[in-house]
Parts: C-alpha cells; sequence; structure tokens
C-alpha cells in the first residue's frame, strides 16, 4: 500500500503545481512600440541608470565597464541621464587618488562616493573630465559595510542607490542592470518611454521589463542558462494579467512606485512621520517633496561636497534602522531574491508592467557555462522564492483588492517552484525500486485505465515539444536539453534551495547570497560548446544525481529480466517505459560515468560512493515495500 500512497500523494503535488502554472497560457501577450513617436529630446523625462556589483573576483572589471560605456550611450538625451554604480569589493584606479580609507575588508569600509563630470563639480568635490566632453552624470558609489550591520545583498545595495540618486538627480525613471548586463541596443530607453509616457497606462504603470538574454549561448546550451521557455511564454503570460515580475535587471522602473503614493496627500506635513518611515535626512525628504522632479543637478548646476557628504550619509550602513526602508519602501528584505518579493508588493498595491520583448535583443549578458554555477544559482533563486512562500505575504493566502486572483496564482506557482523536488525524487526512487522487485503501481496494458495514464504522460511531453520548438523556436535537441538538465536541478537546487530558506527560517543558518562566477574559464567554455556536461562539481550536487541514475540503471538491467523471465508485461510494461524514459535523459550522467575519461567526468570516487547509496536504496526498499 505505500508505495501506490507515495505515488498519489506526488501526483496530486503535481497537479496541484500544474493548476498554478496555468493561468501562463490563458491570455500572452506581444507588443509593438515605436520609439520614434516619444516625445522631442527637450521633453524627455530624466532617467537614471544603476549598476550593481558585488565580487571583483566573480565579476571582472572590463565586463563592469562595458556594461557603463553601453548605458553612457543609451540614445538618450545625456543632459537627461544619469548613471549610478554600486560597488562592494572593487577598487578601480581612477578613485585611487585620497580614497585609502575605502581599501580594506570589503565586510568593513565607510561608504565612498565619487562623482565624474566637470560641468556639474564645485570645491574638488571629485575627478575632474580634463576634456570637458558633454556625458551624462556617472557617480561611483561603495555603500558603508559593517560585519555588526546587515547589508541586505542586491536589495541594500539598490535602495542606497535610490536614496543617494535623489539627492543628487531625483529623476523619475530609473533603468536597473546588472554588472556584465550590457546595452546591446541604444533605443531601449526610448521604447520603455513609449509605457511609460503614455496617457493610457502612465497612472498604473510600475515597470517595464525586458528579457534576459546572453551572447555566449551555445547552440546545444545544454544547461539551458537562457531559460529558452521562460521568456517568450511565461513572462508573455504575465503580461497579459497584471503584467511581469521584476527580473533581477532589464528593466525601467518609475521611481515613484517604490515610495508608495504620493506621501504628501498621505503623511501631510508630518515631519516626524516621514522622518520614520524615509530617515532622517532633510535633503532626501526635500527631494520626496519635488515628487521625483530633478534635483540638484539641474537647479543648482554644479554639486558641492556638501551634497556628497549628504549622500554618504545616505549610503551609511545605520541610515535604515527604525525606518520602513525594505519594508514598505524600496526594494523588499524579505527575500535575497528581492525582485520578486518587491514586485509582488508592489502590484498588491495596484501597479502593473509590461513586458517587452523585441527581435533585437535590447541587453545582452553573460550567461552560466559550467553545471557548478548553474546549480549553485538556482539554489540561490529558489531559497529566495520559497523565502516569499514561507512569509506573512505568501501569495496563496495574501489577498488584496487589486491583486488579481490570477496573478496571484501565478506567483503562488513561482513561489513554491523548488518543492518540486518532493514528487520528483519520489518518481525517481519509487517506480523502479517498485519495478526491480516487481511490484506493478500502474494499470496492466490491457486494463481500459492504462489510456488516461498513457494520455497524461504523451500530453505533457506534446505540451513541452510545442513550448521548445514552436513557441521558444528549439529544436528536439533544445527539448531533449531541458528536460536533462530539470530533471537535475530537481533534485539538487531545488531541493538545496528548499533546505537553506527552511534552515533560514528555523535560525539555524543565516540567508546567503553568493554573486554567479562571471570569470569565463576557456576549459569549461569548451565543453560547454562541445555539448557535453562539465562534471566539475560539488559532491553535494554530483553524488544526488549519479545514485538516482545509478538506481535507475539497477533497476531497469534487473526489473526487465524479471519481466522477460516472467513473462509480465501486461503488469510491469509502465514502469519499464518510465525506467527506460528515465535513462535516456540521463544519458549525458551516464555517458560521464562509463563512456568518458575526461577530466570534467564523473569521478570514479563519486561513481563508487553513489553505487553503494543505489545499494542501500534497493535494500531499504526491499525492506518497507515487501515486509
Amino acid at each position: 500500500m505505500l508505495p501506490w500512497t507515495v505515488i498519489f500523494s506526488a501526483e496530486v503535488m503535481f497537479s496541484f503545481m500544474w493548476i498554478l502554472r496555468q493561468p501562463f497560457y490563458w491570455r500572452p501577450v506581444t507588443r509593438t512600440v515605436f520609439p520614434e513617436k516619444v516625445p522631442k529630446d527637450e521633453d524627455l523625462p530624466r532617467l537614471d541608470v544603476f549598476i550593481c556589483t558585488a565580487d571583483h573576483n566573480r565579476e571582472p572589471t572590463f565586463k563592469v565597464m562595458n556594461t557603463v560605456v553601453s548605458a553612457m550611450c543609451l540614445d538618450y538625451p545625456s543632459e537627461e541621464c544619469d548613471k549610478y554604480e554600486s560597488f562592494k569589493q572593487r577598487v578601480v584606479n581612477w578613485k585611487e587618488r585620497g580614497d585609502n580609507d575605502a581599501k580594506g575588508n570589503a565586510f568593513d569600509h565607510p561608504a565612498v562616493i565619487q562623482v565624474i563630470n566637470e560641468n556639474i563639480l564645485e570645491d574638488d568635490a571629485a575627478t575632474i573630465n580634463p576634456e570637458s566632453i558633454r556625458m551624462p552624470l556617472l557617480v561611483y558609489l561603495a555603500r558603508e559595510k559593517r560585519p555588526t550591520q546587515p547589508h541586505h545583498f542586491k536589495a541594500g545595495a539598490l535602495n542606497s542607490l535610490l536614496r543617494v540618486s535623489s539627492t543628487l538627480s531625483n529623476s523619475p525613471y530609473i533603468l536597473v542592470l546588472d554588472c556584465d548586463m550590457y546595452c546591446n541596443d541604444p533605443i531601449s530607453a526610448r521604447q520603455a518611454m513609449c509605457f511609460h509616457l503614455d496617457p493610457k497606462s502612465s497612472s498604473w504603470l510600475g515597470w517595464v521589463q525586458y528579457p534576459q538574454k546572453f551572447h555566449n549561448i551555445s547552440q546545444s546550451d545544454i544547461y539551458d542558462s537562457q531559460m529558452r521557455v521562460a521568456w517568450p511564454v511565461l513572462w508573455s503570460g504575465m503580461d497579459g494579467l497584471q503584467g511581469p515580475t521584476l527580473s533581477g535587471s532589464n528593466f525601467y522602473i518609475k521611481r515613484k512606485a517604490l515610495f508608495g503614493d504620493d506621501i504628501n496627500v498621505i503623511h501631510g506635513n508630518d515631519i516626524k512621520e516621514l522622518k520614520a518611515i524615509f530617515g532622517p535626512s532633510n535633503e532626501f525628504l526635500k527631494s520626496l517633496g519635488k515628487n521625483c522632479k530633478p534635483n540638484a543637478i539641474k537647479e543648482k548646476k554644479q554639486i558641492s561636497s556638501v551634497f556628497l557628504q549628504e549622500a554618504q550619509s545616505l549610503a551609511s550602513c545605520s541610515y535604515e534602522e527604525s525606518t520602513q526602508w525594505g519594508k514598505k519602501i524600496g526594494f523588499n528584505y524579505e527575500s535575497v531574491v528581492e525582485d520578486v518579493m518587491t514586485s509582488f508588493m508592489l502590484q498588491s498595491k495596484g501597479w502593473r508592467s509590461v513586458y517587452l520583448n523585441p527581435s533585437r535583443p535590447q541587453f545582452l549578458g553573460s550567461a552560466t557555462t559550467n553545471l557548478d554555477q548553474a546549480l549553485i544559482q538556482l539554489s540561490r533563486w529558489t531559497a529566495g522564492l520559497l523565502q516569499l512562500g514561507l512569509s506573512k505575504y505568501c501569495p496563496l493566502f495574501y489577498s488584496t483588492s487589486r491583486m488579481q486572483i490570477f496573478q496571484q496564482m501565478l506567483y503562488s506557482s513561482i513561489s513554491f517552484l523548488s518543492l518540486e523536488f518532493l514528487p520528483v525524487l519520489c518518481f525517481a526512487i519509487v517506480p523502479p525500486t517498485c519495478l526491480f522487485y516487481e511490484i506493478p503501481l500502474y494499470p496492466k496494458v490491457s486494463d481500459p485505465f492504462f489510456v488516461a495514464f498513457a494520455y497524461v504522460f504523451i500530453s505533457s511531453q506534446l505540451k513541452h515539444l510545442y513550448e521548445a520548438i514552436i513557441l521558444s523556436r528549439g529544436s528536439i535537441s533544445s527539448w531533449l536539453n531541458e528536460q536533462r538538465i530539470s530533471i537535475i536541478k530537481d533534485v539538487t537546487s531545488y531541493a538545496y534551495g528548499t533546505l537553506e530558506c527552511v534552515m533560514a527560517k528555523l535560525g539555524i543558518r543565516e540567508a546567503s547570497f553568493i554573486p554567479t562566477n562571471k570569470v569565463e574559464d576557456d576549459d569549461t567554455t569548451k565543453w560547454y560548446q562541445l555539448g557535453k556536461y562539465d562534471f566539475r562539481t560539488s559532491y553535494v550536487f554530483l553524488v544526488p544525481i549519479v545514485t538516482l541514475v545509478t538506481l535507475n540503471l539497477f533497476c531497469f538491467v534487473g526489473g526487465l529480466a524479471r519481466v522477460i523471465v516472467a513473462r509480465s508485461w501486461d503488469a510491469l510494461f509502465g514502469q519499464v517505459f518510465f525506467s527506460l524514459y528515465v535513462l535516456i535523459m540521463s544519458f549525458p550522467v551516464i555517458e560521464g560515468m562509463l563512456l568518458r575519461m575526461d577530466n570534467a567526468s564523473v569521478p570514479i570516487s563519486a561513481t563508487l560512493i553513489s553505487t553503494s547509496l543505489s545499494s542501500i536504496v534497493l535494500s531499504l526498499g526491499c525492506f518497507i515495500f515487501l515486509h
């Protein structure tokens, strides 16, 4: 009875997740814009660009500089566009003059702010541009960090940029970019303004989201680093409801959305109440009173050292104490995946968004090209998403009149995505083990109910084929690769992401944020381009993968032999077929274990450990299922 109960529970969980995902497919939207119809340059609103980076060892400086230069080349009036960079661990040559106090421990240093633009400087406030070239304002920010103060990862960096830029430029719109995501097409800002300045949508539109695309994707893309199906299918589907979530990078967001409704209306002139919400800075409160209208740059033409000192205070790690930063205003601190959490809170307040996916990629970044970094990155994402699901704002239960029920379903499916590891593990262990011991789980082939099981399996595969080939313009190979990496991610990243989130909730460990390594290694890139898995990853990831593949291999060979001898095809055909399907999807792992002898294959020690563990699982299966 136990095997059937486990499989039934797994099917119920899969069915529930399937129901939550359905609104993705009900109303997909594709948009076209005409940027030539936006207002003249002098009538365009000001724009700030935030570029975040965390670790110079993982995020090469030349990639950051490429992103900065590409942002400064946006087809947008330079007097209306200002750039802010948030550096946490980087020392750049141009700022070495007089900034020795910023060097040292990356987690213990004061705030450092530098402004690079000769036309708006006085009092020797920042580095001088001797050629007096007209260019956008460029601001360097290293927010203060102290070991005893939480810094809230990327959300904390964005909120520091939000406050500092409010006193210096106070532009009504902000473009947020990851440090490796350079601007591939200079007209993205004008395209976004087609929505932000549209009288029909400007009152409710919070942000315009572009997809993340990458310049280093191979033809096979064995790790599905580009998320081939997600961008054209899922994000377009969200656009048909209340819009897509913020997606980490490549979005033009309205500053006012991050500050809530018009504070002059809600809070009147109660300065104490404003300071309790936004912090003690008078200059920052003045910028709020201007309702996101241009600040120091446009009015004073120059930025004095007094302004920079005020900005330095806004970047201190103690500024947010006893305020609503990260709670009711700014980017939310409840989750390490600050984008989805912030999106949910904003759309709960009535803000909507749009998704724009032009034929020419507007932004291009560096995708992960090795298994280790792909699994680490996804573990962080799934842990952060589950933090939303387990918070007091759980999309399943937290409801406001401004959030559609179908949008809640989409957020729920995203938040609880990592829990899919539970039914996947059940199907990876129970059916093959039962096949080995000749325990039938599914109806006989001669039973009419077998048609229902076959229909569910075949229709699900055809649906994914349709998404991978027709909607995403892929191939059979793309479909296979997505299936394969999906199974691997289910039993590794999803499982460890769930474990990390639960441990953080219980206070056993603190939430962590490990930036994705953007340093390209020729050797790992070679295997990625060849379409071969690079198994040089932690045994924490590798052993579960190899154990499950070894278990299925043992069970398929042993079970098939027993079926042939006992001639029990009618009763066990479904399990034989399913086990064969798992082995086909696991071919890269089998190849790495048995057929490859290169330095990126599965180590013999991992195979031996996994063989021992699979033997233990089989023994436990005998004890549990037969006795």
